[in-house]
């Protein structure tokens, strides 16, 4: 991805749970851009939210704040909050930050259902 690309994001709304699935790096200046998509799937109030990652090979601290930002709308809220197919150096900055013990990490979507 170069420097001048957007980050696309597409939000599927599904019977059992609303699937987001960002495509590319998010960093300082493509996170508010997510965060605003995060925070208008929650002014629905669905019951549960899986965040597809397996389109975001890099995402830098304002990307995992802005994770942080959807779990804690998803504790105000009731809502079940499922990070999904996170690529290895996305995993591994989850892990070194310890977050892989806060968040609920699957590896595909079938495993968010069951959530």
């Amino acid at each position: 991805m170069t420097p001048n690309e957007e980050l696309t994001i597409n939000i599927e709304k599904r019977p059992e749970m609303t699937v987001i699935s960002p495509q590319g790096d998010i960093d300082l200046s493509r996170a508010p851009g997510f965060r605003t998509n995060i925070a208008e799937v929650f002014s629905e109030k669905p019951a549960k939210v899986a965040v597809d990652l397996s389109g975001v090979p890099y995402m830098d601290s304002s990307g995992v704040a802005t994770l942080v930002e959807g779990m804690q709308l998803a504790n105000r809220s009731g809502t079940v909050f499922v990070l999904v197919a996170l690529q290895e150096r996305v995993k591994s900055i989850f892990e070194i930050a310890r977050l892989d013990t806060v968040f609920k990490i699957v590896d595909e979507l079938t495993q968010a259902e069951e959530v």
